[in-house]
């Protein structure tokens, strides 16, 4: 090459797809000198696909197994994604055995990502209009007139539902081209404003206006409402900025008016671009607080455990204040100049705590989470890159987003199920996640939970985390006093009316006595889980999952909670045509109606997935409970996460044997850790609060420990337990789970599958292949593998050899159609 030759510029691509590698493109010339990491980027993919994609590196070397395709348009001036973001993309996919596509279609919001859109354009080529029929003619002139017409416009003007018909004809005879138009999802909201022409910024000009309208008190009324709010002679600047153009509506006045002194030249309306969320009150001022001395000891210890550790666990019991101190070591964090993410599981806890934080805080707090439309994320995203919010609130995705210099990150609840992601992949854990981004960034993490999950407690006891505890609930609060009520005994004293035991209801009728709420917990939503014959025991069931069909009361249907599939009530046995069909068990829905019953005074508020479902209804809800026109609230564990209400003093269990008795083996765990975030919800304030616990078993000793607050005494006799059963912490578990449409392909596969991993691998760490507790859903068939990996085993280089296994196995013919799932630290 001669010297000051142009070289090629190529880059590789990551692009949201499952692929093991990154995909290299040619830069056309005139974006060479531009093109960086992190920029995304509009690429072609096989025959028919255009990729949103991120630049992961420039280079000069053209791929060697393929003609590389030209970057088809640069989306950003400055790069979206950071070096570091990419790097934790690759981590996350090698440990969670994905690929960094499906990491990176996770973590990007959908609004940053490219659609397409079809549309139609006169043929420049096309001189035959004497082949088209009147209205393929009409047709064309308007589609040639408009430049392009996407297919919705085309049947509006058509006057026809459908226009694939008459597209057809006009593709047929050349008269017309169909393109894809690339749409960037993301559209910034603007605003509509209205202000003054700058020529009556002049007094005098202004004097005159007034007077020309005096005989139209209409657009005098305009004039006016302006000049209230925006003193044009004063402050010419104000004008400039002008004034909500929703603001006259608001008011009542007339919109012809306001478009007749647009159209005379006298207002102008014109756009400004605004952020999708509530600006903080221009007379904002922070809220301050005072930690009392078990808080200070506990922040100070934290503190203190920083110095030497990375990670620390504070484990403080319900009601002790963790909030307080979380706030004390951000406010450190964002004086240093460090950014801070403040994790939580579910959207469910949000609501309460940002709007403390935002008190606190102002409008440095981003708030991220799925309840935001595409367009909320994107902004919260390119918010963090432009520094605009140092302090971010969200849920588990969170841990994707373009943070540069992390100080801190907080994981409140940590033990929760929530932070792991089921489906699709990367099914990562998003407090290991969190870890690792911090270690990245050199950042502290601190891990907030009264009920730590055992894998944690295990690290703080094994000293690789700090351990900080904290006994005592915050001011005059004293934990809840707990109470067994033995159904099996209320039972035989004919003592139950339906569900409810005759105590449940008396305590529950006195506390709304008194004037005070109760919350009711049942972990199952709907009215009944089952509708059963009452002739020939048949169950109504999915056709496409082998489960129950739920009974939903209000809008009279039966529903699968797994696939979403939904059919009107029956009212006849699908086997034996009987009417004697009945609803078993109890879901939310049916304790809220059987409670009208039994105290039919009490105002009675459900808090489950379908009464939540829309973006405001949650918030709505709290803000119900809060100012007291709620006294007893149903609800699912969506109740159990951190919600703080003054005026429940109550809460109930309505079956306990449920959450403890389910087969896995963290059922204790995850019983004691429901049962008692339940149960912390009662009494937060000076008055001690009562729990009342429904079961069939009064003497298992997991309520012992529940009512004791003993989780030290848990976790002894978990860790003995798991260490004998070769059990996490002990070991690292990776589930593979085969799914086919047909039973006996998933079966002969799962069978090779499991003879060949034993061989490999060993018997004693692969188990199965069995059948899951839900053998078919969505019609999909499926059985499962555990794989048990003991301390000290590489697991890098086991997950490669197997990652070589499972690929080798794709392309034999037992295994086709078969789809292999892979969950590493499986919940």
């Amino acid at each position: 090459m001669e010297i000051g030759e142009e070289r090629t510029v190529f880059v590789d691509a990551l692009l949201p797809l499952p692929i093991p590698r990154y995909f290299t493109y040619r830069v056309p010339r005139e974006w060479a000198g531009f093109v960086q990491a992190g920029l995304r980027v509009v690429v072609p993919f096989g025959t028919k696909k255009v990729l949103t994609g991120v630049i992961v590196t420039v280079h000069h070397n053209p791929p060697k197994q393929y003609q590389a395709k030209y970057v088809l348009e640069i989306l950003d001036d400055a790069p979206l994604v950071t070096s570091s973001q990419i790097a934790l993309f690759q981590w996350v996919a090698d440990y969670y055995m994905c690929y960094p596509g499906e990491v990176f279609q996770v973590a990007l919001p959908a609004g940053l990502k490219i659609s397409s859109q079809s549309k139609v354009q006169a043929n420049p080529e096309f001189s035959s209009p004497e082949t088209l029929t009147e209205k393929e003619l009409a047709l064309y002139v308007e589609i040639r007139d408009k430049g392009a017409m996407s297919y919705d416009e085309l049947a509006k003007f058509a006057e026809v539902k459908s226009p694939y018909h008459l597209i057809k004809a006009l593709v047929g005879k050349d008269a017309v081209i169909i393109f894809d138009e690339l749409k960037d999802r993301y559209t910034p909201k603007v605003q509509r404003k209205v202000r003054l022409a700058s020529a009556f910024e002049d007094k005098l000009v202004v004097t005159d206006l007034i007077q020309s309208l005096e005989e139209k008190p209409k657009q005098m009324a305009i004039l006016l409402h302006y000049l209230q709010y925006i003193p044009v002679l004063r402050s010419p600047e104000m004008n400039q900025k002008g004034l909500a153009k929703n603001s006259f509506s608001q008011a009542g006045l007339s919109e012809s008016s306001l478009q007749t002194l647009v159209k005379n030249e006298v207002f102008e309306i014109f756009g400004v671009v605004v952020s999708r969320f509530d600006e903080t009150d221009e007379n904002f001022v922070p809220s301050s607080f005072t930690l009392n001395a078990p808080q200070e000891k506990a922040y100070l210890s934290i503190l203190s455990q920083f110095q030497e550790k990375d990670v620390v666990l504070l484990h403080g019991i319900t009601g002790s204040g963790k909030t307080e101190i979380y706030i004390k070591l951000i406010q450190e964090a964002l004086a240093n100049g460090d950014q801070v993410l403040y994790l939580l599981p579910e959207i469910a806890l949000t609501t309460q705590i940002v709007v403390r934080l935002k008190r606190i805080f102002g409008e440095q707090v981003g708030i991220y989470h799925s309840k935001f439309s595409d367009n909320e994320r994107v902004e919260v995203w390119k918010s963090i890159v432009e520094g605009k919010y140092p302090f971010v609130v969200g849920v588990r995705s969170s841990v994707f987003l373009p943070f540069k210099n992390l100080g801190l990150i907080i994981i409140d609840e940590e033990h929760e199920t929530s932070f792991k992601q089921a489906d699709p992949a990367p099914r990562y854990h998003a407090r290991d996640v969190a870890i690792v981004l911090a270690h990245q960034q050199k950042a502290k993490v601190l891990l907030g939970s009264a009920t730590p999950s055992m894998e944690t407690y295990y690290q703080a006891k094994q000293d690789k985390y700090g351990l900080v505890v904290l006994k005592e609930r915050f001011g005059a609060a004293q934990l809840p006093e707990m109470h067994l009520i033995d159904t099996k005994y209320a039972n035989r004293m004919k003592q139950m009316k339906g569900g409810f035991s005759v105590d449940l209801i008396e305590v529950l009728a006195e506390n709304l006595k008194q004037g005070k709420q109760s919350l009711l917990f049942q972990n199952r939503r709907g009215y009944s889980p089952y509708l059963q014959c009452q002739d020939c025991d048949w169950i109504a069931t999915c056709h496409q999952c082998d489960v129950s069909l739920t009974y939903h009361a209000r809008e009279q249907e039966l529903r699968c909670h797994y696939c979403g599939h939904h059919e009107s009530l029956l009212h006849r046995c699908g086997a034996c045509g009987s009417a004697q069909l009945k609803t078993m068990g109890y879901g939310t829905e049916k304790l809220e109606e059987e409670l009208q019953l039994h105290l039919p005074d009490a105002r009675v508020a459900r808090m489950d997935l379908d009464t939540t479902r829309s973006k405001t209804a949650f918030t709505s809800l709290i803000t119900e409970i809060q100012k007291g026109q709620v006294d007893i609230l149903v609800g699912t564990q969506m109740v159990a996460k951190g919600l703080d209400f003054d005026g429940l003093s109550l809460v109930a269990i309505f079956d306990a044997d449920k959450i403890i008795n389910f087969p896995d083996f963290r059922a204790h765990e995850r019983g004691f850790q429901l049962i008692t975030q339940v149960a912390g919800r009662a009494g937060r304030r000076e008055v001690q609060g009562q729990v009342y616990i429904q079961t069939n078993q009064p003497t298992h000793r997991l309520f012992t420990y529940i009512q004791e607050g003993n989780y030290e005494q848990l976790y002894a006799d978990e860790m003995i337990e798991r260490e004998g059963y070769h059990y996490p912490p002990f070991t690292r578990l990776i589930k593979l789970v085969m799914r086919h449409f047909e039973a006996r392909n998933v079966e002969t596969a799962a069978k090779d599958l499991g003879q060949l991993l034993k061989a490999k691998f060993g018997n004693g760490r692969v188990l199965g292949p069995e059948k899951p507790l839900i053998e078919r859903i969505r019609n999909q068939y499926a059985m499962e593998i555990l794989i048990k990996l003991e301390k000290g085993v590489a697991l890098a280089a086991f997950k490669k050899q197997l990652r070589e296994e499972l690929d080798t196995l794709s392309t034999k013919p037992a295994f086709k159609g078969v789809q292999i799932i892979v969950d590493v630290d499986c919940n």
